[in-house]
């Protein structure tokens, strides 16, 4: 230990001016790794919303957020439940899940389909993206393929600002419902990924990369939306 501290105090710099200079150079890092952060927030403030205050949007938009043994995790299935609830109070006509299904034995949207239809949400009134393997391909394969204009967003608390952010930016009148979850491991190693997340979602937001899959468009929808009004 004592070794070590040695080599700690080597690499400090010597003179109180240079360390005032390496602090200053810290906390000028620290300000600009927050930025993308404050600019999620900032965006994303005045859209938000709780499931009893979200507007009519016509269309809820589930985000991914892993299975176990093929099922919903608890992140997801709050996210689920969510959509459940705004589907039940005429919020939403039609729900689309998007998700991983890069490889055959993990398929996120089939999963999230499965749960919602089991909690009363009928299986004509969900939408499957089936290449949302981030949040702005999410938000770029809703507008461009799926044609969705104006959405619900559904994630978790720490995940919803830049999600809002990034379906904007994409051409989507978004608002958003954040769930909350228990606080545990899962939930600060989240809120931690966000900081570094936000610094890929500006860069999304400025240079608009088209997402890995983009494809053909898809009518399931309009369809859901014109059937309801049948």
């Amino acid at each position: 230990m004592r070794r070590i501290a040695r080599a700690v105090r080597d690499l400090l710099p010597r003179t109180v001016r240079a360390r005032r200079r390496a602090v200053q150079v810290v906390m000028g890092l620290c300000v600009l790794a927050l930025l993308p952060s404050t600019w999620t927030h900032a965006t994303a403030a005045g859209r938000l919303r709780t499931t009893a205050q979200a507007p009519a949007a016509g269309v809820a938009v589930v985000f991914g957020a892993g299975l176990w043994d093929g099922k919903p995790t608890p992140y997801l299935a709050a996210r689920l439940d969510a959509a459940v609830e705004l589907y039940r109070a005429g919020k939403v006509k039609a729900v689309l899940v998007t998700g991983d299904n890069s490889r055959t034995e993990y398929d996120e949207p089939d999963a999230m389909r499965g749960y919602l239809t089991r909690h009363g949400v009928p299986d004509g009134r969900i939408v499957s993206d089936f290449a949302g393997f981030d949040t702005w391909d999410s938000c770029v394969r809703a507008r461009e393929i799926f044609g969705v204009r104006r959405a619900v967003l559904i994630s978790q608390s720490f995940h919803i600002h830049r999600a809002v952010t990034l379906c904007r930016a994409a051409g989507v009148d978004s608002y958003g419902v954040g769930v909350d979850n228990a606080h545990d491991a899962t939930w600060y190693y989240g809120g931690v990924r966000e900081v570094f997340a936000a610094g890929k979602a500006a860069v999304d937001a400025v240079f608009e990369p088209r997402p890995k899959f983009l494809g053909p468009k898809e009518e399931g929808v309009s369809r859901a939306l014109d059937a309801l009004a049948d």
